[in-house]
């Protein structure tokens, strides 16, 4: 309680930010009268970081409450992937406060990242759910498609879970079979992305067309067509690796 830490304080799926080189308050929980000493997340030049929920914000100066997605735009991709581990772990700590196996409320492990049972001996750790994304690429065309839950207009590469018992390479086919109807060949690995919405990793491939006619799953895919690079729709947002990925298919 008494150590100075820098602080991601989150309410109501925003996080607290302050002006300076790291947008976070630095000091003890005393000084910004918090609740807790809460999480232990990692360090920012080379001082603490500590996450916590709360119920209202610490009166600080120019603090001011902002989206995760905003953290990007505000304060750059390392900060933007600090604050999504950091509210990944508050959900993970909130989601396991009682043992799923027996009831009984849980414990941190000293440590570790790992909520244990003392009755029945469960141990739980933060989740990742893998979700593989694929550019499917014939010559220069690139096939992007359209989800309902897209912001109007917007495009992306296609993506999906990866089911128990699936490859990424079984998942990337099958995904692009599901979604547009397409086949595809030559799976090439392009990068991967912690995604804290709610807790994704992100593993993004290229892919060639082997052939099919696109046909749109329904309430899945609004649309999806083969575009030209200089024909492109909007899309997607420089903080997702969609655009990185889409981007670098431009480039090369």
């Amino acid at each position: 309680m008494n150590e100075a830490a820098y602080w991601i304080l989150r309410c109501q799926h925003r996080v607290f930010t302050v002006p300076g080189d790291w947008p976070f308050p630095f000091g003890t929980a005393a000084d910004f009268g918090l609740p807790g000493s809460g999480l232990v997340v990692g360090e920012i030049g080379g001082r603490s970081c500590r996450a916590l929920d709360v119920a209202d914000w610490p009166a600080i100066a120019g603090g001011e409450p902002v989206s995760l997605r905003a953290l990007h735009g505000l304060a750059g991709m390392e900060v933007f992937a600090f604050a999504g581990r950091a509210t990944q772990l508050l959900d993970w700590q909130a989601n396991h406060r009682h043992c799923g196996s027996c009831g009984t409320p849980t414990a941190r492990l000293g440590g570790e990242f790992a909520m244990s049972c003392p009755a029945c001996g469960l141990v739980v750790y933060p989740r990742l759910s893998p979700a593989v994304m694929v550019l499917v690429r014939d010559g220069e065309r690139l096939l992007l498609a359209r989800s309902p839950h897209f912001k109007a207009g917007v495009y992306s590469a296609l993506a999906g879970f990866v089911e128990p018992g699936e490859t990424l390479e079984q998942c990337a086919a099958r995904e692009v079979r599901e979604e547009v109807g397409v086949d595809i060949a030559e799976l090439r690995y392009f990068s991967s992305q912690p995604w804290p919405f709610p807790n994704s990793l992100m593993i993004a491939f290229f892919a060639d067309y082997a052939g099919g006619k696109i046909v749109p799953q329904p309430g899945e895919i609004e649309d999806a067509a083969w575009f030209a690079p200089d024909a492109l729709p909007a899309l997607p947002d420089p903080v997702s690796i969609a655009r990185r990925l889409i981007d670098a298919a431009l480039a090369g």
